[in-house]
């Protein structure tokens, strides 16, 4: 344990924090070199070879991925931007999706038809596929239906009929969007700021990523993990330290960070490297407690996908940076 100054505040670390940067490290490593078409393994920590984490900048994750293709490819009318980005978020499936796709061709928030795509999840389930990713967990919205997807169907027709892409459309911060959201049923603190993300991927709104965070609860267990004691300082606060700092910490632990294509952590990826070293000091620190009772990380990492080109936001500016890929290279997942 140590102490750190954040403010004019002292709160307590301990060896979980140079954990944290150890992973975000090397977690870019593996990203980049799978990237270039090298041959595994991509890293020398057993725990990352092991098991599956997120990558450490969350547009870069495969789902994200297919989120901003979703939100750039189709009408990009607020209507049409909004409601395409809770469709495809509130399952979290690329199956999913698909079969959507497959079934409307161009989906548009003008032919949506709560009974016609309840109809085509309906066909899925009973063939035995999943309509939902693990990766969020969205509450079943109080609508009244017999079977989950119905009501989230119900509740983006709720939320596009009250003119919730208007809303967004005119708000004047990230936190305003995060709450706009977060004024509809089953969708929590969490989502809802997950949600406020995805939207400002898209053309429709275009605010700094670092202007606001929610922490979510897994990254409130790998703050405890590392920082035993806050010292008054807030969740949010400490995020955005870490984000000023990162520079700085990393040079101070001997670390080399190769960034994404000249852009630095921001609030929503140091909020999700709290919760991937939440999971990863389960086996590299099992002494170190956290929130909840978790000790087992689940998933084990496995290749799974052919490459496909990295694609982020065009207002990004960092597209064309990115080198051509191989075709036969693996993404990472």
């Amino acid at each position: 344990m140590y102490r750190v100054k954040i403010g004019t505040r002292t709160v307590v670390a301990s060896d979980v924090l140079g954990s944290y940067w150890h992973f975000a490290s090397e977690r870019q490593k593996v990203y980049h070199r799978r990237l270039a078409g090298l041959p595994g393994p991509w890293t020398d920590d057993p725990v990352i070879s092991r098991f599956r984490f997120t990558n450490a900048y969350r547009a870069a994750d495969r789902v994200s991925q297919d989120l901003i293709h979703v939100a750039y490819s189709g009408p990009q009318s607020a209507d049409d931007l909004v409601f395409r980005i809770l469709l495809f978020r509130f399952f979290n499936k690329p199956s999913t999706w698909k079969a959507l796709q497959e079934e409307f061709g161009e989906i548009t928030w003008d032919s949506f038809d709560v009974d016609s795509y309840s109809l085509v999840l309906d066909r899925m389930l009973a063939r035995g596929d999943r309509v939902y990713s693990a990766a969020y967990i969205v509450p079943p919205p109080p609508f009244g239906a017999a079977r989950k997807h119905r009501n989230h169907l119900l509740l983006i027709a709720h939320m596009m009929s009250s003119g919730v892409a208007q809303r967004i459309q005119d708000a004047p911060s990230l936190q305003s969007v995060f709450e706009t959201i977060s004024s509809y049923p089953s969708l929590g603190p969490f989502l809802s700021y997950q949600l406020a993300i995805d939207l400002n991927y898209s053309a429709l709104i275009e605010f700094e990523e670092n202007d606001f965070v929610v922490p979510g609860p897994g990254a409130h267990s790998g703050i405890a993990k590392c920082f035993p004691d806050l010292g008054g300082v807030r969740p949010d606060d400490l995020i955005r330290w870490m984000v000023d700092t990162q520079d700085d910490q990393f040079d101070q632990f001997g670390l080399e960070f190769d960034d994404l294509f000249g852009r630095r952590l921001a609030l929503i990826d140091c909020q999700n490297l709290f919760c991937e070293t939440d999971k990863y000091a389960r086996v590299r620190h099992p002494e170190t407690m956290g929130l909840g009772n978790r000790t087992r990380i689940k998933q084990q990492f496995a290749p799974q996908s052919v490459a496909s080109q990295p694609f982020f936001p065009p207002k990004w500016g960092i597209n064309e940076s990115i080198p051509e890929l191989n075709a036969n290279v693996l993404v990472p997942l």
